[in-house]
């Protein structure tokens, strides 16, 4: 980014001091009127039903746009420079308040009544798209179809590259009424997936950065201690906010803008918590959004759940269009490696391939511990590869490669990731809805002639209070060790889901489960969920 160069002394310095602010008043007024832009144009689009031009990609387009304008203008360099912004800016205020929010807009039933299959598409799958991406990056490089960079590198880019931002996707499901299980299995896998994939690429750089006396067992250890030491302070700072907001009495009248304040600084603290202590900040305010809203939430008042509520949506929706603004806007303002065109184009059909690795070996072993009437069928599995898209965690860790790779490996990386945002967002956003009918599982009747339809599933999904207990009568004669391992871990998913109905929820929480879709006003699709359940883990 270019540095405005410091005011010199006397009257030249105030001439150049006043400059300095004009210029950044200029800048700051057009990054708001890109933003305004966005929201009118995305709000315009929504109301035309025009499914083509996904919001995402109209606030990408009008970046570009703006970027091409100001690189062929005249316009002053201090000026130019105020339309960027620091790396640390991205990552310590516009990236963890959508982590959060994806994590703390998760309808807490939906996603435990389906909490196996996501945990195996978002952690194993996750694992298989990073490695089966690096490996064929890698052999690309070999046989001279692409750019060519070491094997750890190409791990990193696997690994970066895998996590999925499918919120165009989502938006576009939502609009159209797609099937709730479907919607659960897509959102509930890119909020893990995340988590997952910073764990991979922080442990891979881990490995670059030091590989003298590196080993699997090392990188496996270096792995375990990024992502659960990660998780379990963020889960510990989400715990310790709702027996403080339980026991604290703060929903009271004049306590309530004091109980506001505490409940959205506390993400922030679980992030800045886990960075001082050289694990994922990121990773651990994405559990900490989970952990909140599954059992601090209940714990505010009403009015203070309301604001919650449209708070984080609101900072985390701002933050979102800003960067995809600010993608378009890089593209058309920074040096990128547009040289290596191979390396883009065939990065983009491994990563088709590893997607397809992930979504069908994980349905796969899904479908084997499920009973008939439960299975993800076909056309829901060809969505979930569909819905693949990259977005602002694939570009922050993107942005995070230039530093951690030398001799240019980051920019080409960073040069790729950028494209393929662009891309996905374009052309599988825009396509969305066409994919959607053509797999028939669009429209209110979409579910009812699925062969997960069950009246038997229903009843138990409402009698439960949301938490389905699968039957293991069907099939459970089979030999098979691994189809017994897997079982093992359905029943341990199971078994969690029961442990927080019956002892979590009930001691950290003042309010029981019912109450929690009913006061959030903002989950659209909870009430969906609610009515339409059919397959769960």
């Amino acid at each position: 980014m270019d540095e405005i160069s410091p005011a010199d002394s006397g009257g030249g310095g105030r001439v150049s001091s006043g400059k300095e602010q004009q210029a950044a008043g200029v800048g700051i007024l057009l990054q708001i009127m890109m933003l305004v832009l966005s929201f009118v144009l995305g709000h315009v689009l929504r109301r035309k039903k025009i499914y083509i031009i996904p919001e995402a990609s109209a606030s990408l387009l009008i970046g570009l746009i703006v970027g091409i304008l100001a690189n062929i203008s005249d316009t002053e360099n201090s000026i130019r420079a105020w339309f960027n912004f620091h790396e640390e800016f991205f990552f310590l205020f516009l990236l963890p308040p959508i982590i959060f929010q994806s994590g703390f807009s998760l309808a807490p039933k939906p996603f435990f009544s389906n909490f196996g299959a996501i945990v195996t598409f978002a952690i194993f799958g996750t694992f298989v798209s990073s490695i089966v991406t690096g490996v064929l990056v890698y052999l690309g490089g070999l046989i001279y179809l692409m750019y060519r960079l070491p094997l750890v590198e190409c791990l990193m880019f696997g690994a970066l590259i895998s996590a999925t931002d499918p919120v165009t996707v989502l938006s576009i499901f939502q609009e159209l009424g797609t099937d709730v299980n479907l919607y659960a299995l897509v959102f509930g896998e890119s909020v893990l997936n995340d988590a997952m994939a910073i764990s991979l690429y922080r442990t891979m750089s881990m490995v670059k950065a030091d590989p003298s006396g590196q080993n699997l067992f090392m990188v496996v250890i270096r792995f375990l201690e990024t992502f659960f030491g990660s998780m379990s302070a963020g889960v510990g700072v989400g715990f310790t906010s709702a027996l403080l907001f339980k026991y604290a009495g703060l929903d009271i009248d004049n306590l309530q803008n004091l109980e506001s304040c505490l409940f959205v600084l506390f993400p922030y603290f679980s992030y800045m918590l886990a960075e001082g202590l050289g694990l994922s900040g990121i990773v651990s305010i994405l559990f900490t959004g989970i952990v909140m809203k599954h059992y601090s939430y209940s714990n505010l008042s009403q009015s203070s759940q309301r604001f919650a509520s449209a708070f984080f949506e609101l900072i985390s929706s701002l933050a979102e269009t800003f960067v995809f603004i600010y993608m378009g806007f890089d593209i058309a303002m920074e040096q990128h490696s547009w040289s290596h065109v191979g390396f883009i184009f065939f990065s983009i059909i491994f990563i088709g391939i590893a997607r397809a690795a992930n979504v069908f070996s994980c349905a796969y072993l899904v479908n084997l511990v499920r009973p008939s009437n439960r299975k993800i069928p076909r056309k829901h599995q060809k969505a979930l590869w569909y819905s693949g898209l990259r977005g602002a965690m694939a570009f922050a860790l993107a942005l995070q490669s230039v530093h951690d790779l030398p001799e240019g490996h980051g920019q080409t990386i960073l040069t790729a990731t950028t494209a393929i945002v662009v891309l996905t967002v374009l052309l599988i956003g825009g396509s969305t809805g066409t994919m959607l009918e053509a797999l028939d599982v669009v429209g209110g009747d979409s579910h009812s002639d699925s062969p997960l339809a069950s009246v038997g599933t229903i009843t138990n999904y409402e009698e439960n209070n949301g938490y389905v207990a699968p039957s293991y009568e069907e099939e459970s004669s089979s030999g098979s060790k691994i189809k017994m391992k897997l079982k093992e871990f359905h029943r341990s998913a199971t078994s969690f889901t029961a442990l927080d109905k019956n002892y979590l929820t009930p001691f950290f929480t003042s309010q029981n489960g019912d109450e929690e879709d009913e006061v959030l006003p903002l989950a659209s699709s909870s009430s969906e969920f609610h009515d339409n359940n059919h397959y769960s883990s």
